[in-house]
């Protein structure tokens, strides 16, 4: 397959969005895509006026050779790196910290968060306290910053969050494991390079996981209470790229068109929550993660067909916009993505007992998220969707 089909205009030529949708005119970040563009780090870091990297990433991107690729490109700027590769999936307060000191002793002036969602949340995290003091838990909400960060540039090699097109970071508070949600645009990476090759050596379980999120993403954000007329554009672009490319990324892992169609379809999921919000499928979804250990794609992708039948059901606008994804329906639809990722679709079969519901349903509502889902979600109607799932 030649670069020229791996472009932006090439994946989108069936798509009707706008124009300045495709290219992210909505948001602050630099979207540069493209196989080969992690090569591009180090102009791009050089150009923002870098001269000590942190390079944040995680042992398995290491092990790849992703991190040294991305390292002998900053070095042929000019710049020096530091590396921070211990990562966690779902990143705490401690992990966060631990960076912090490792970017405080190099005293580094750019950030690259390299990887899953996890490196750049805790790249994300790290900016905001070695800039701007205190402790994560000072930012949790939006706009809380009050001093600039320095300079963020987002690399994803995996094909879920949209972190790079986000100014969020979701850490979790070591303690109460709750997970906080802290926005301020400031945090927003400058440069987003999204390279579909860096995804082909992802684990079938990380690809199916990460895929599945991204899915939720763009469907949630379809039909939040928080969308606007941009942000469902992104929404519908993202769901056709996605619902487009998956099938065959499960079917044939190596296949680079379809993965490029699917780690664009995720930047552009990501760049419709920045532009509005998510709902009760990853509220149910953060307590699972918390409790049980269910990896967060997965948790969401088990409650989203429920959550998309009390959409359709409670909100007629909300039945709208599903109505206009395809010409399947929308529950069908998951069923098959969720078989052909190989999820087991009950929480029964992940050791979620159901004793346990009422007390994931107490939590589940009291999530940021679930005052943006378009049908009101307290602890009756997550203790329905909970029982759905189990």
């Amino acid at each position: 397959m030649s670069a020229d089909a791996l472009t932006i205009e090439a994946l989108c030529r069936d798509s009707d969005a706008p124009e300045d949708v495709r290219h992210f005119a909505h948001i602050a970040t630099e979207v540069v895509f493209g196989a080969g563009s992690l090569e591009q780090v180090g102009t791009k870091a050089a150009a923002l006026g870098g001269r000590r990297v942190l390079l944040v990433t995680d042992p398995g991107i290491l092990a790849v050779g992703h991190a040294g690729r991305a390292q002998a490109s900053l070095e042929a700027a000019g710049l020096s790196v530091t590396l921070f590769s211990d990562v966690h999936e779902n990143p705490t307060t401690l992990d966060v910290d631990r960076c912090l000191s490792v970017a405080r002793e190099a005293d580094v002036d750019l950030i690259v968060g390299l990887g899953g969602g996890s490196s750049m949340d805790t790249a994300k995290g790290c900016n905001f306290l070695l800039t701007n003091g205190g402790e994560m838990r000072d930012y949790w909400g939006v706009g809380k910053a009050t001093l600039p960060m320095i300079p963020l540039i987002a690399i994803p090699t995996t094909s879920g969050t949209g972190s790079e097109c986000q100014s969020f970071a979701l850490i979790a508070d070591a303690e109460t494991h709750i997970k906080m949600a802290c926005g301020d645009k400031k945090a927003a990476a400058k440069v987003a390079l999204l390279d579909p090759e860096l995804t082909v050596t992802l684990p079938p379980r990380v690809t199916a996981a990460t895929g599945i999120d991204a899915v939720a993403h763009a469907l949630e954000t379809a039909v939040c209470n928080k969308r606007s007329e941009s942000s469902l554009a992104y929404s519908r672009l993202a769901w056709q790229l996605l619902n487009r490319g998956l099938d065959s990324v499960f079917e044939n892992p190596a296949d680079i068109t379809a993965r490029a169609r699917v780690h664009l379809g995720a930047a552009y999921a990501g760049t419709a929550i920045e532009t509005s919000m998510l709902g009760a499928a990853h509220s149910c979804a953060n307590p699972l993660t918390a409790r049980f250990q269910i990896i967060h794609g997965i948790a969401v992708g088990i409650m989203l067909p429920h959550v998309v039948t009390l959409n359709e059901a409670g909100s007629s606008a909300a039945a709208a916009v599903y109505a206009t994804l395809g010409d399947e329906p929308l529950v069908w639809r998951l069923g098959h993505l969720l078989g052909k990722a190989g999820v087991q679709t009950r929480l029964r079969d992940h050791g979620v007992p159901i004793e346990a519901l009422p007390e994931l349903a107490v939590e589940a509502a009291r999530q940021w998220t679930a005052q943006f889902n378009p049908v009101e979600v307290g602890e009756p109607e997550m203790l329905a969707l909970y029982r759905a799932a189990w």
